[in-house]
């Protein structure tokens, strides 16, 4: 059955800002030293900007009136030494800033990609990769900015306003608080520019996990867009999407471009109302024109720091928006057992020697729900409501031992695919228990049971790089030992084919090579694990006659010692197996060995008479009437 769809992006929990910023806080912790050097640089040149205005002052008030030119150019030179300083401290902010901005991105980035690799594959079945790609690049950069130009410089923006102010106060506080009279105005405005602007965000990153995905799948689906001529039909759905991401930026950009004319405003209202209480104060001797010289210059200053707070504010909450997503996306529980198990070798080795018993007792499963589990610690026989989603595989048991060799037969959509699932732990049984020599596999290190398992699947997946490197995955064979593994199934043959030989670049997903030679590939990689499981899932289904012989001659000796469990279409793939399986809608309807299974009659022998072409179409067992596979039930 297919698992449940995924919240939209905008359904998503909204975060608190304290508590994201508190996080985010974490990530600049080990840059500590840049921290407080650019904090140190910002006040430097907050403490720069008091020096023009006031040397105004003494120029106007005192230097000019005496005629002391001398004095004049004495301000003049310190005014330019202070601009150099300025410009010093400036550049070495802005760079331990943007080094600050780019190792936390470059933490978290590590870090969601790490988190990612651990999450269960149930989370990438109702996840669109485009989304998790939009988390890992595009929300990260969003708070490159914040780090660059946001919180270190709103933490000099919010200093400078502070002795800005208090410079102001001590000069004359009446024309200071005729000044600040605006400062409320100003707060109200913030509150509601934040209101709009962070759901314009939102709105921006959810479009842009949209486009994103939208186009992650079209590309990789690109020869079928291709063949059915979608073309047109596909470039329609993508102009929606983009008018959608273009909507909710014109959406930013609005009230974005209100706010700052509001501030502006409010910046002209502040000097307005400086500008009539110093005419009357200097009108009646109790100011200077020096002072309000000063204040003039001091005024814009204040108000210059307070219009970049309000960018610096556009710019958090952008940073919030992704960091909303981001830590949702660190926040969904990892599969359990994953990690680095200290001991891990050395229990790899021990079951290797001991050999792999596996055992499935009474599992049952379905893809949309939780396991279950009664008072006792056993497992519910119950069988699930009406209205409930039919379960994948019922009643499942049987053993498979050092050696022996147990082939999963059955209909598309028996459960075949599922078995090998749950073995591999890439999901949980709801009822009963997966044992690997009499331990329950949640109770044993995924990095442990998936080290002795060599896994062949259906739809072969090669990374792009060399050959030899995606042979040599889970192992650290020398080239010796990686081409003795290749010569073992055929694929030696494949590899001398190709220009660079070994170290022949592969496409993204093996393109380039033909499907059998992607298989073949797959099974040299599984052969030089040199695995004490040997799961085949229709290992040989994509090639010709003459390399299924090859492959085969190689499984048999593979199989000698080891544990193998192999899916099959082709029943002459399996007519050696020790047990077969037969499953039809989830349940095991027919075991034993091919002979016994032919001579019983039942829908083993219907199904091998249909793959000779002699029988009619196979039906179920008349206890259990056959019904077509639902369209969502994974096999």
């Amino acid at each position: 059955m297919t698992p449940p769809a995924p919240p939209a992006d905008d359904a998503r929990p909204r975060g608190n800002d304290a508590r994201l910023a508190a996080r985010l806080v974490g990530y600049v912790r080990p840059w500590a030293g840049l921290v407080l050097a650019a904090v140190a640089l910002i006040l430097l040149q907050s403490l720069l900007q008091l020096v023009g205005p006031l040397l105004t002052r003494w120029v106007i008030d005192d230097a000019l009136p005496a005629g002391n030119g001398e004095a004049v150019l004495l301000a003049a030179v310190a005014f330019a030494g202070v601009l150099l300083v300025q410009f010093g401290a400036t550049y070495l902010q802005t760079l331990s800033t943007a080094l600050l901005g780019q190792r936390v991105m470059r933490d978290l980035r590590q870090e969601l990609f790490t988190h990612l690799q651990r999450l269960p594959v149930s989370f990438f079945d109702r996840t669109p990769v485009g989304r998790l790609v939009t988390r890992t690049t595009s929300d990260v950069e969003a708070l490159n900015e914040l780090f660059t130009s946001g919180v270190v410089a709103g933490l000099g923006d919010l200093f400078t306003l502070a002795a800005i102010g208090v410079v102001m106060l001590w000069i004359d506080w009446q024309l200071a608080l005729a000044a600040f009279v605006v400062i409320p105005l100003v707060v109200i405005a913030s509150r509601l520019f934040q209101s709009h602007v962070r759901a314009a965000y939102r709105d921006i990153r959810a479009a842009l996990a949209r486009l994103n995905t939208f186009v992650q799948e079209r590309l990789a689906g690109i020869r079928v867009v291709q063949l059915f001529g979608r073309e047109a039909a596909e470039r329609r759905r993508f102009e929606a999407l983009n008018d959608d991401h273009l909507d909710a930026h014109l959406r930013s950009i609005r009230v974005y471009a209100l706010y700052f004319p509001v501030i502006e405003f409010l910046t002209t209202l502040a000097l307005a109302s400086l500008l009539v209480t110093s005419g009357f104060r200097v009108s009646d001797g109790a100011i200077t024109v020096g002072t309000v010289a000063a204040f003039l210059q001091l005024v814009r200053r204040f108000f210059q720091p307070l219009q970049d707070l309000s960018e610096k504010y556009n710019i958090l909450q952008a940073a919030m928006a992704a960091a909303e997503r981001m830590f949702d996306l660190l926040d969904t529980p990892a599969a359990g057992g994953v990690g680095a198990t200290p001991d891990r070798q050395a229990r790899v080795a021990r079951l290797r020697a001991e050999g792999v018993t596996v055992t499935f007792e009474d599992v049952w499963f379905r893809y949309d729900a939780a396991p279950v589990a009664t008072e006792s610690g056993g497992h519910s026989k119950a069988e699930p409501a009406a209205s409930e989603p039919r379960w994948v595989l019922r009643n499942i048991s049987f053993t498979v031992r050092p050696g022996s060799t147990v082939a999963l037969v059955g209909h598309t959509g028996a459960g075949k695919s599922t078995i090998v699932n749950l073995l591999l732990r890439f999901y949980e049984p709801q009822r009963g228990r997966i044992l690997l020599n009499g331990t329950d596999l949640r109770d044993l290190p995924l990095d442990v049971l998936r080290a002795v398992m060599g896994y062949v699947q259906q739809d072969i997946f090669l990374f792009a790089g060399d050959v030899a490197g995606n042979i040599r995955l889970s192992t650290g064979l020398d080239d010796a030992a990686l081409a003795a593994a290749a010569a073992r199934v055929g694929a030696d043959r494949v590899i001398d084919r190709l220009p660079g030989g070994w170290r022949h670049e592969l496409a993204e997903r093996g393109a380039g090579i033909s499907v059998g030679e992607r298989q073949l590939l797959a099974f040299a990689r599984a052969v030089a694990a040199d695995p004490a499981l040997l799961i085949l899932d229709e290992a040989t289904s994509a090639v010709d006659s003459e390399v299924e012989a090859t492959i085969q001659r190689a499984v048999d000796t593979l199989m000698q010692g080891r544990t193998t469990i192999a899916i099959a279409h082709r029943l002459s793939t399996i007519q050696r197996a020790t047990e077969i399986l037969v499953l039809h809608h989830g349940e095991v309807v027919e075991r034993g060995d091919h002979r016994a299974l032919i001579a019983a009659g039942g829908l083993y022998e219907r199904l091998s008479r249909l793959e000779r072409g002699v029988g009619a179409r196979a039906s179920a067992p008349p206890e259990r009437p056959v019904r077509l596979p639902s369209p969502a039930t994974t096999t």
